[in-house]
């Protein structure tokens, strides 16, 4: 997945776990509608690897 969008996707995960859930699903979904095809597939497992991340878990 290109940087730009791992990036977005790390600033919606730190949005969220400070409480600022519409600004995080704005920068989340901007950074998932630029995505190709392949990027989806990339998206969605990254999601998975850091659900921690938007919870603000440590393992």
């Amino acid at each position: 997945m290109r940087p730009s969008i791992e990036s977005a996707l790390r600033q919606s995960a730190e949005l969220t776990r400070n409480n600022q859930l519409v600004k995080a699903v704005e920068v989340a979904e901007a950074a998932i509608s630029r995505a190709d095809g392949y990027e989806h597939a990339e998206i969605q497992q990254w999601l998975t690897d850091h659900t921690d991340d938007f919870v603000g878990r440590e393992d």
